[in-house]
């Protein structure tokens, strides 16, 4: 049985491989030093997130593979760096919907876990594109099958 807990770890790897924004792009509000860098004020600067979230100095030697157990000490431990996980932005700037998102994702997998088994379809091609965001370039064809009830279940049902 997936526990709340392991689930938040799969949707958090599952958002370091394939965040939905592959990038973003912030103004300086002055003058700073950045990583011995000097940043003149309203310089743009772009944040990489796919490519931070890939960085093997970062994640590790399996810095591409699925691996939701780097997320068993939390986000902040999960990397190199504590900042390093980075799907919904950071700081004064990050998305406000990100703890809706989550809950809902949670929500959605565990009602498709208790009804349905599913399995990807043999037609699937994994071809993840760039098109303003992170999208399957030829879908993401899955297959759903009802799963059945057992006789213990209904009778609970009706209690």
């Amino acid at each position: 049985m997936l526990c709340c807990w392991q689930l938040g770890m799969i949707l958090n790897e599952t958002l370091r491989l394939y965040p939905p924004a592959v990038a973003t792009v912030r103004r300086a509000k002055t003058d700073v030093e950045l990583g011995g860098c000097l940043i003149p004020r309203d310089t743009e600067l772009l944040i990489p997130i796919m490519a931070v979230h890939h960085d093997a100095r970062l994640w590790g030697a399996d810095a591409t593979q699925f691996n939701p157990a780097r997320f068993a000490k939390g986000v902040a431990q999960a990397a190199a760096h504590p900042t390093a996980f980075i799907p919904f932005g950071l700081g004064a700037r990050m998305c406000i919907g990100q703890n809706l998102a989550l809950l809902e994702s949670k929500l959605t997998v565990a009602i498709i876990l208790q009804r349905f088994d599913f399995r990807l379809s043999p037609s699937y091609l994994h071809a993840p594109t760039v098109l303003m965001l992170l999208h399957p370039q030829y879908g993401a064809p899955v297959i759903f099958r009802p799963r059945s009830c057992e006789p213990s279940d209904r009778d609970n049902r009706d209690m």
